[in-house]
């Protein structure tokens, strides 16, 4: 853990395993506490709990280096905890260890529903009383909905596995994005369809949405580009590995070995087999001028 020492923070809690519209709310509590002198940090957990605790950690929402970059736009200091040293402390040894001892805590933000100590056997109420008698700055912030109900990682891993790419952007309040390392493929988008593409591999732990083209945006050395990307198996060409492969409008250069980042914005159509190349090649000039089309309209 950093050294936080002559130093006073403001420590927004959670998992944020999304960094969704509802923690940001819990973020922004303690990045607005900077002018009061705070260091603002999200302090969260090196592996999920529940990866600890049952074996199996929900599927995982962004790549790390994605959260980081998110973490640093927001303008907070990421400090991650060991869960498994932290996991039998009871709530008030929690709060005197780590958040006072350790992180210098003079204010503390988290989410409505927060649990913490030994067995989550203390909430939020509990921590708002430990912050008045210690004299330091507490927010507890409420749900934040979207059609009617509360935000979540859950709801947003539905909708992703539903491929309702705007509802999950919409929670998110950022593109579901990825950016796992360009693996070689078999060029048959290039030399035979005409469309070169980049091919990436969603890992185990990671959440997979459905199948089909979407409209996407794709981020290179801080540049972005309109693309398009297929997220299936290829059945025209008989493929059997489930992968992410776009196409980049406006872009040649190789990005073998490199992590350019791909953003889904609309799933366009189903992932389909087609009774040839020259069918599916077709299909993909049209999907190419409809992804841009929404690439221009976007607001994400």
């Amino acid at each position: 853990m950093d050294d936080f020492t002559n130093k006073k923070t403001a420590v927004a809690l959670g998992n944020f395993d999304g960094l969704h519209k509802g923690h940001i709310a819990v973020i922004n509590e303690a990045v607005i506490r900077r002018s009061n002198g705070l260091l603002p940090c999200i302090v969260t957990f090196e592996t999920h709990p529940q990866k600890i605790l049952t074996g199996l950690a929900p599927e995982a929402l962004m790549t790390q280096s994605v959260f980081e970059t998110r973490a640093e736009k927001l303008g907070c200091r990421i400090v991650k905890l060991n869960f498994q040293q932290v996991m039998n402390m009871s709530p008030r040894e929690f709060f005197d260890e780590i958040l006072v001892k350790k992180l210098g805590a003079g204010f503390v933000s988290c989410g409505f529903n927060y649990r913490f100590g030994k067995k989550g056997s203390g909430n939020a109420e509990l921590l708002a009383q430990y912050c008045k008698s210690s004299g330091i700055g507490f927010s507890c912030v409420s749900g934040v909905e979207f059609e009617g109900e509360s935000i979540s990682s859950t709801r947003i891993r539905t909708a992703i596995r539903n491929g309702e790419t705007e509802k999950a952007n919409a929670m998110l309040g950022d593109c579901f994005s990825y950016d796992f390392e360009v693996m070689c493929g078999d060029r048959i988008g290039n030399v035979k369809l005409g469309f070169p593409t980049i091919n990436q591999i969603f890992p185990d732990d990671f959440i997979v949405p459905a199948s089909g083209v979407y409209a996407s945006k794709t981020e290179i050395d801080s540049i972005v580009y309109p693309s398009m990307t297929n997220i299936g198996k290829r059945p025209t060409v008989n493929g059997n590995q489930l992968r992410s492969e776009t196409h980049i409008i406006g872009f040649t250069g190789d990005l073998y070995g490199k992590n350019p980042k791909v953003s889904l914005l609309s799933r366009m159509r189903d992932e389909i087999k087609f009774p040839s190349l020259e069918a599916l090649s077709e299909q993909l000039k049209k999907d190419c001028k409809n992804a841009e089309l929404i690439y221009n309209e976007g607001s994400l």
